[in-house]
């Protein structure tokens, strides 16, 4: 197993959720009614990433005994690297007039980069950052290379 094809994100109203990312600039495909849709998958490169009500995707992991939902630092962050350091202030313009909860403004970073977080209306942790010496793939993915 190595590859990673969606990250699901459950959201506790996914209707403002799917307006907070719209606004980010994601495309995005809605599966059930635009009201009170069933999941949404968003149109990105890379790793696809999706919106599925918190409750429900706790119960389609176990409905016997699902896991308890929590509020807080889960321990994960999601990740956009930029092309450029404009690209992460517009980045973050867009988050700001979205709704975004800014956790850190974009600055220099302790590894020679720029970057900053924030959240979604779930708590979702983004981090937008850019590094001078990254190299994309024809993919727009980041090239990790052994070393």
């Amino acid at each position: 197993m190595n590859r990673l094809n969606i990250v699901t994100l459950g959201t506790k109203d996914i209707v403002r959720s799917h307006e907070f990312y719209k606004e980010l600039g994601f495309h995005t495909s809605i599966r059930g009614k635009d009201t009170d849709p069933d999941i949404i998958f968003f149109k990105n490169e890379g790793t696809r990433i999706a919106l599925y009500p918190l409750k429900e995707l706790a119960l389609d992991i176990d409905e016997k005994n699902p896991p308890e939902t929590v509020s807080g630092f889960s321990g994960i962050t999601l990740a956009y690297n930029a092309k450029s350091k404009e690209e992460v202030d517009e980045i973050f313009e867009r988050a700001k007039k979205a709704g975004a909860n800014i956790k850190k403004e974009p600055q220099k970073t302790d590894w020679g980069g720029y970057g900053g977080y924030f959240t979604d209306p779930d708590g979702h942790h983004w981090e937008v950052a850019y590094g001078e010496m990254w190299e994309f793939d024809e993919c727009n993915m980041l090239v990790i290379e052994d070393r």
